[in-house]
């Protein structure tokens, strides 16, 4: 399905995003904790993505759904505790955080269809 091919790449190029930018954080040790957090969890959207559209029953469907609605909204926490704690920028969390709730919202909808 093309909808399912769409939401891999969207979700893997939110992962590569995620990437960049961990690689452009600070240094410092609370940056690097939180970046890893962020790290991890912005990644596992789009590997838990891809587990998801390979699913063996609508059941497990779901539950991979599930984890990605998990991360990517863990992911959007990140964000803010990021620039909350004036490590980064607002202005260089936002278009992350954005994303992150719109793939919170896409996901939701698929589940509750």
């Amino acid at each position: 399905m093309q909808e399912h091919r769409d939401l891999k790449d969207r979700t893997r190029q939110f992962a590569l995003a995620i990437v960049k930018f961990y690689q452009e954080i600070s240094k410092t040790s609370e940056a690097q904790i939180l970046g890893r957090q962020l790290l991890r969890s912005g990644t596992s959207v789009g590997a838990n993505t891809r587990s998801a559209f390979r699913g063996r029953s609508p059941r497990e469907f779901k539950a991979k759904l599930g984890v990605v609605i998990e991360e990517a909204d863990e992911s959007a926490f990140w964000l803010d505790l990021l620039s909350d704690a004036n490590i980064i920028e607002k202005s260089h969390t936002e278009l992350l955080k954005k994303e992150a709730e719109e793939l919170v919202a896409i996901f939701v909808t698929i589940v509750k269809r």
